[in-house]
């Protein structure tokens, strides 16, 4: 492991310099590695291990519509491609990549399979950190881990065929064969990782769900929505609000934080934007903190998971969610930006 200094403090990370492909290769030459699930996160992984050459299969409900995008991928039925148990029998690492109420639902089933010397991998800690909802007690006989990309399976990939890498943490949660963390890292990887840093299950759930709920998409669409509409009740037009809410800000601010920082975008703006960033930043963090100390505390407690099992659980919930999705795809700020997206260069 390198040793780095992350603002002052220092914290170990697995780079690509020292655990380089032909390493993980090497340790994962003798797994099949069984990606259960082809929704979000699945894809991604399965498609970068593949091009990597790594024996991957994957598991999937036959007639369904993640089925025929994994053959559309090029998976094979019967060869790389198999219903959901065929796939947790031959595989010795099982990627548990479903949905957190889907892992609820097909946890029995898993477990039959979990033979020992196999692995138990995640993406996320949310079975094993709230396991008295879920129900999810993998047997002692396995080693059980987690290797979390920082995005979606979809930039994961993206990113992969741009030969670029998406940071991921890491957790191990049990060892049972002496070889979990050689192989965790194998697979951080494997699917695309540019470098990994260590957590836990429990940590890297918490700071999920808080990041999801917060600056990730919660809080982020509620600063987008409050200023727009401040915006318009003042007389400015659909276009110039979204345009001075959204898109400078995903299209020209951000990219340039993501490459530089926070500090050098200020640099690089004009004194007056300066200024007024500068004299407000602070102002919006101690409006926002108390919120936010709330949403981790309701996380922490297992209200956000208790919450998601019981809506997600529901055989309505995607008829309910379209009817949330639908609500902001039809406000006027997300129809405007539509427009907005049409009349970039690149889109004509």
């Amino acid at each position: 492991m390198a040793t780095l200094n992350f603002g002052g403090v220092e914290e170990n990370v697995v780079t690509r310099e020292e655990f380089p492909l032909e390493k993980a290769r090497e340790v994962l030459k003798d797994e099949v590695v069984a990606v259960i699930g082809y929704g979000v996160q699945g894809p991604g992984q399965a498609l970068n291990q593949k091009d990597n050459g790594i024996n991957v299969i994957v598991g999937q409900r036959k007639n369904s519509k993640s089925w025929d995008k994994a053959v559309a991928d090029g998976f094979v039925p019967g060869e790389t491609l198999f219903e959901i148990e065929e796939a947790l029998q031959q595989g010795t690492i099982i990627c548990y990549l479903l949905s957190d109420a889907a892992q609820i639902e097909y946890w029995p089933k898993v477990k039959q399979h979990l033979t020992p010397g196999k692995a138990l991998y995640f993406s996320h800690g949310f079975g094993i950190t709230f396991n008295e909802r879920t129900g999810i007690v993998p047997p002692a006989e396995v080693d059980v881990f987690l290797v979390a990309p920082k995005g979606s399976g979809t930039s994961l990939r993206r990113m992969f065929l741009q030969d670029r890498g998406l940071n991921s943490s890491f957790a191990v949660y049990q060892d049972a064969t002496g070889k979990a963390r050689e192989r965790v890292t194998a697979l951080g990887i494997a699917i695309g990782s540019g470098y990994l840093f260590e957590t836990d299950f429990k940590k890297e759930v918490y700071s999920d769900l808080a990041g999801e709920r917060g600056t990730l998409m919660g809080a982020v669409q509620g600063i987008f929505a409050a200023q727009y509409e401040v915006l318009r009740k003042n007389g400015h037009s659909p276009s110039e609000a979204f345009n001075e809410t959204v898109e400078e800000l995903t299209q020209s601010l951000m990219p340039l934080v993501a490459e530089n920082g926070m500090d050098w975008m200020y640099a690089n703006c004009s004194t007056t934007a300066q200024r007024g960033a500068l004299d407000w930043w602070k102002r919006f963090r101690d409006a926002t903190s108390p919120l936010f100390e709330e949403l981790y505390d309701s996380v922490a407690k297992g209200n956000e998971a208790q919450r998601s099992i019981d809506s997600n659980s529901k055989s309505d919930y995607r008829e309910k969610l379209e009817v949330e999705l639908t609500e902001l795809r039809e406000s006027e700020m997300w129809r405007a930006g539509k427009t907005v997206r049409s009349l970039r260069p690149e889109n004509n």
